[in-house]
């Protein structure tokens, strides 16, 4: 596991709670949607990068 992988999955877990708070706010559902797309990508993005895979 190296920095990179390790701060895209911190990213990625940030916007989840960004996913939530703008939930409860009830913020409009593009942003919320975008917000998923980005939590996604850097989530993925992370685990994709970790090392465990060779």
């Amino acid at each position: 596991m190296n920095g990179t992988s390790t701060a895209l999955i911190v990213v990625g877990l940030f916007f989840l709670g960004g996913i939530y708070s703008f939930a409860k706010q009830q913020m409009p559902k593009g942003l919320i949607v975008l917000l998923s797309i980005g939590a996604g990508m850097c989530l993925l993005a992370g685990v994709l990068r970790l090392e465990v895979w060779n």
